[in-house]
């Protein structure tokens, strides 16, 4: 029987990475909300998620995205970073609202396209360097619309050829983490849609080149996990961005939408090798919340995230595996529900305050201040948003 105190050393180990972006203006696909206090820049923002840090341990780098957090000097944000106790993490790039991209980028037929997307590319090593990332992640928006728009094989070459040029610039301790989305805003054919396709993709690159799962890009009834499991098998899963979804891409709070799904990914996730200790697949969120407090969702986010890990980690593995092993379906199933259905937030709450954190993360970060504060100071100048 796994204790709590037995898998209390594994949840020390977990990272979650924060978007930058999640903590500026966002909202529907037709209306961006303000909300006060909103970073008016990337400072702002990596003060922002160093508060997630703060209260929960769980957040301890930042994402970015260019251009949307370019700045005049990358050393100094690294610099401001370290200062709020948090590093600079994924380098995500940008290929889908230039005009020069609307009938593609990496893939597209227009060679001019194609290069100018391969020197944002650049561009974005260039920052990796600056701020000591170690990973490049590439989506696209790339696809057609109308059958015999474009051909499909001709396009997959172009990308492949775009990749290899990408991937040949990269420092020998980066990756080039591909990641994939089923739909939009390509309506007839997506150029990378599924997992099959980054896989072949990256595994023609080479040992740095990986897939990055986003839990919010499948269709409805999808078994994520079995795809996390496959990725985990074959070698190739870079990393994660978590989010929720209830119909498409809905980027809703870890969980929010169905908890079960959550728990059964990090199942795989501990089965797989991918909670080791040295492990290379990375955690992000990749959340643009619509109507919540931006740093309270983020709070809430990590905090599923560790309480699906914890329970994942309560499985009795000997006994599961017996189980399976006997075909003993029910006997099996109720093992893994066990592990699901233990309320683990009295331990967590109890181990967060062993090591110095606020049992209420949520709770802590209401009482500081923080929000008031920012809302009085960050008068003036341009509020950061979705795409700014």
């Amino acid at each position: 029987m796994t204790t709590f105190a037995d898998i209390a050393p594994a949840l020390e180990r977990q990272a979650i990475e924060l978007p930058s972006w999640a903590f500026g203006n966002s909202g529907t696909r037709f209306r961006v909300f303000g909300t006060p206090g909103t970073p008016r820049d990337p400072f702002e923002k990596v003060a922002d998620a160093a508060q997630v840090h703060k209260h929960t341990g769980l957040a301890p780098s930042v994402a970015l995205h260019i251009p949307w957090d370019r700045v005049d000097d990358y050393s100094a944000l690294r610099t401001h970073a370290e200062e709020h106790g948090v590093a600079l993490g994924t380098i995500n790039s940008n290929t889908f609202q230039d005009e020069e991209y609307k009938f593609g980028s990496l893939a597209a037929t227009d060679p001019k396209a194609r290069q100018r997307a391969i020197d944002h590319h650049f561009d974005c090593i260039d920052v990796m360097h600056a701020t000591g990332s170690r990973d490049l992640k590439i989506w696209l928006a790339d696809g057609t619309n109308y059958a015999g728009q474009d051909d499909m094989r001709r396009r997959q070459d172009n990308l492949a050829e775009s990749l290899a040029t990408i991937y040949e610039r990269i420092g020998a301790n980066q990756r080039l983490v591909l990641e994939y989305k089923f739909f939009e805003p390509a309506f007839y054919h997506t150029d990378v849609p599924d997992w099959g396709t980054a896989y072949a993709q990256v595994a023609a690159l080479g040992d740095r080149a990986v897939v990055c799962l986003d839990t919010g890009h499948h269709a409805p009834g999808t078994n994520i996990e079995f795809i996390v499991m496959q990725l985990l098998r074959l070698g190739k899963l870079g990393s994660f961005d978590f989010n929720s979804r209830n119909y498409a891409d809905d980027d809703l709070i870890v969980g929010a939408a169905d908890p079960f799904q959550l728990f059964r990914i990090m199942v795989e996730v501990v089965r797989g090798g991918g909670y080791d200790e040295g492990t290379d697949v990375a955690f992000m969120l990749d959340q643009c919340h619509n109507i919540e407090e931006k740093i309270p969702g983020q709070i809430r986010s990590v905090l599923n995230v560790q309480e699906m890990t914890a329970r994942a980690l309560l499985i009795d593995h000997d006994a599961l595996d017996a189980a399976q092993r006997a075909n003993d379906v029910l006997g099996a199933n109720g093992i893994l529900m066990d592990a699901f259905y233990t309320d683990v937030r009295a331990d967590l709450a109890a181990w967060r305050e062993s090591r110095g954190l606020p049992a209420d993360p949520m709770a802590a970060f209401a009482a500081s201040g923080y929000r008031e504060r920012i809302v009085s100071e960050r008068v003036g100048g341009t509020q950061a948003g979705w795409g700014a």
